[in-house]
Protein backbone atom coordinates (compact mmCIF):
# COMPACT_ATOMS: atom_id res chain seq x y z
CA UNK A 1 0.00 0.00 0.00
CA UNK A 2 1.41 3.36 -1.07
CA UNK A 3 1.04 6.13 1.47
CA UNK A 4 0.71 9.65 0.16
CA UNK A 5 1.97 12.60 2.13
CA UNK A 6 -0.76 14.60 3.80
CA UNK A 7 -0.47 18.30 4.52
CA UNK A 8 -2.37 20.38 7.03
CA UNK A 9 -4.87 23.02 6.07
CA UNK A 10 -7.57 24.81 7.96
CA UNK A 11 -11.06 25.97 7.23
CA UNK A 12 -13.70 27.84 9.11
CA UNK A 13 -17.14 26.28 9.47
CA UNK A 14 -20.18 27.30 11.43
CA UNK A 15 -20.16 25.59 14.80
CA UNK A 16 -23.43 23.72 14.11
CA UNK A 17 -22.15 22.49 10.72
CA UNK A 18 -18.99 21.07 12.25
CA UNK A 19 -20.99 19.43 15.04
CA UNK A 20 -23.31 17.72 12.54
CA UNK A 21 -20.32 16.63 10.47
CA UNK A 22 -18.62 15.10 13.51
CA UNK A 23 -21.80 13.25 14.46
CA UNK A 24 -22.15 11.92 10.92
CA UNK A 25 -18.52 10.79 10.90
CA UNK A 26 -19.05 8.88 14.14
CA UNK A 27 -22.24 7.27 12.82
CA UNK A 28 -20.48 6.24 9.59
CA UNK A 29 -17.37 5.08 11.50
CA UNK A 30 -15.11 7.40 9.55
CA UNK A 31 -13.45 10.77 10.11
CA UNK A 32 -14.31 14.35 9.30
CA UNK A 33 -11.09 14.45 7.27
CA UNK A 34 -12.13 11.44 5.18
CA UNK A 35 -15.58 12.90 4.49
CA UNK A 36 -14.18 16.28 3.45
CA UNK A 37 -11.47 14.74 1.28
CA UNK A 38 -14.01 12.53 -0.50
CA UNK A 39 -16.29 15.50 -1.16
CA UNK A 40 -13.41 17.60 -2.48
CA UNK A 41 -12.25 14.83 -4.82
CA UNK A 42 -15.80 14.41 -6.15
CA UNK A 43 -16.04 18.17 -6.67
CA UNK A 44 -12.72 18.25 -8.55
CA UNK A 45 -13.73 15.32 -10.76
CA UNK A 46 -17.11 16.86 -11.56
CA UNK A 47 -15.62 20.23 -12.41
CA UNK A 48 -12.83 18.77 -14.53
CA UNK A 49 -15.43 16.90 -16.58
CA UNK A 50 -17.53 20.01 -17.15
CA UNK A 51 -14.52 22.20 -18.00
CA UNK A 52 -13.24 19.71 -20.59
CA UNK A 53 -16.45 19.80 -22.62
Amino acid sequence: MVKTKKVNTSLRLEKKVLKELKILAIEKETSVQAIIEKLILEYIKKNKETSEQ
